[in-house]
């Protein structure tokens, strides 16, 4: 497919969606940042231990009843938070009068947690019929503007990209943009064994814009795992390396 003149191939869909101006916001602990509560990761603690302890443990749909705490930052950031003891700290003031039990590997709960999510939430399209599979079934429903978000596998090809991100361009009206579909932190044998497909390399997400419906629901997600990661829509660091999650969770 031709690519059109003075086209960009570098840029990505990199922003999340909008958040509504009713969007209530949260203040992260660590960072003293408040930011829009869906960007945000939510800690929530178990009832008490036999020892009198509770266990802190990460929210990642933010449904756990009591109170919680709320992080905006990297994976490495917050190693580096847990590595100097701010991290207890902070806990220890959000959640007044609790005696708590911070895991080792907390950060490593947290990105398991929210790559489960995304996952689920995959699926759960998958099942209502909002997400396309296939190359050529992308392609045309890309095409004819039907696709709101289409997604890439962690070791899909520059070809395979490049053609199904110029035929959302086209059903856009986006031609000459550079947009691009992001890739998701999960090659192609992650996403086959979580969706029970074979060689599942695209994904599309029935919309017509990447905050609308299907789109949105599975982008917000997205963008709060890639922010942790410290990983840009683009597969780039944001000033901190970027992991790929574990095809294995």
């Amino acid at each position: 497919m031709r690519t059109p003149p003075n086209e960009r191939l570098t840029s990505d869909i990199v922003d999340a969606p909008r958040p509504r101006k009713s969007e209530p916001e949260r203040r992260c602990i660590l960072s003293g940042e408040t930011a829009p509560r869906d960007t945000l990761v939510r800690l929530a603690i178990s009832p008490a231990n036999e020892d009198g302890t509770s266990d802190v443990l990460p929210d990642p749909l933010a449904k756990a009843p009591g109170r919680g705490a709320w992080i905006g930052v990297s994976r490495a950031e917050l190693e580096a938070a847990m590595a100097k003891g701010r991290l207890r700290g902070a806990l220890a003031h959000a959640f007044k009068g609790a005696k708590l039990a911070v895991p080792d590997d907390l950060p490593e709960q947290i990105e398991t947690a929210l790559t489960r999510t995304l996952l689920d939430r995959l699926g759960l399209e998958m099942r209502a019929g909002h997400l396309i599979l296939g190359s050529e079934r992308i392609a045309e429903h890309a095409r004819s503007g039907r696709i709101g978000l289409l997604l890439h596998a962690s070791d899909a090809s520059e070809d395979g990209r490049r053609k199904l991100d110029q035929a959302w361009r086209v059903g856009h009206d986006a031609e000459g943009s550079g947009e691009r579909g992001p890739s998701l932190p999960l090659d192609r044998a992650a996403l086959s064994v979580a969706l029970g497909r074979d060689n599942i390399v695209h994904l599309g997400l029935t919309g017509r814009a990447v905050d609308d419906g299907a789109a949105g629901r599975v982008m917000q997600i997205l963008a709060r795992l890639l922010h942790y990661q410290g990983v840009h829509p683009d597969g780039h660091g944001s000033g901190s390396e970027g992991r790929a999650a574990s095809a294995s969770m």
